[in-house]
């Protein structure tokens, strides 16, 4: 699990490039962040939906909480639920003691649902629950918790294409596009190459003290 909180490092705190798509992109990072309703990202892999995920925070007003973020795609189907609400003791083999997991470690923060497409329908039923009552429950466990945190998603999925063909649920859809941002590939901005090498390279320097 990742949760971060606090001053984040430079290439988080801006996108790079000058390129109108990147210009347009950070336009859009900050309309979202004024607003405090639910974002659905959407791009090709290694586009830079994860980026753009914390930047929407960094400058948002929930900064000051965590950012957590969950791969959905590579979280086991047989524990993704425990993983994001948590469970209670005893709850299943192996549930020694109550475990406090992703919905709650945001708090007032954001959570970061990263391959959302990915969700198994049972598990988009249950997300979309929450996302309506603003409500959860640990596993095996009876008592409702507020869910406070921010939502943002994002997915290298055509999610409407998926809606369209039956695998993801519409209403879910419906909830998490209330903002839509489209990550433009690399190729849509080549003439930012020079910035992101420059930045790659003083990283790479930083680190290896040259």
């Amino acid at each position: 699990m990742q949760v971060e909180a606090g001053p984040s490092p430079p290439e988080v705190a801006s996108l790079i490039g000058q390129s109108q798509p990147m210009q347009d992109l950070r336009g859009e990072v900050h309309e979202a962040a004024r607003v405090d309703s639910k974002v659905l990202l959407q791009g090709e892999t290694g586009s830079g939906k994860g980026l753009v995920a914390r930047m929407v925070h960094e400058v948002s007003s929930r900064s000051r909480g965590p950012f957590v973020h969950v791969d959905c795609a590579r979280l086991s189907p047989t524990l993704i639920e425990s993983e994001l609400f948590g469970h209670e003791k005893h709850s299943f083999t192996g549930a020694g003691g109550l475990r406090r997991r992703r919905f709650e470690t945001a708090g007032s923060g954001t959570i970061f649902l990263d391959q959302i497409g990915d969700l198994d329908a049972p598990l988009q039923s249950k997300l979309l629950r929450v996302l309506e009552d603003r409500l959860f429950e640990r596993v095996g466990g009876s008592q409702s918790l507020p869910m406070t945190a921010r939502v943002i998603a994002a997915t290298c999925h055509d999610l409407a294409d998926l809606v369209s063909r039956g695998r993801f649920r519409p209403d879910l859809y419906f909830r998490l596009n209330v903002i839509g941002i489209s990550v433009p590939p690399l190729r849509e901005r080549l003439e930012d190459l020079p910035a992101l090498t420059r930045a790659a390279v003083e990283r790479l320097s930083e680190t290896l003290g040259l």
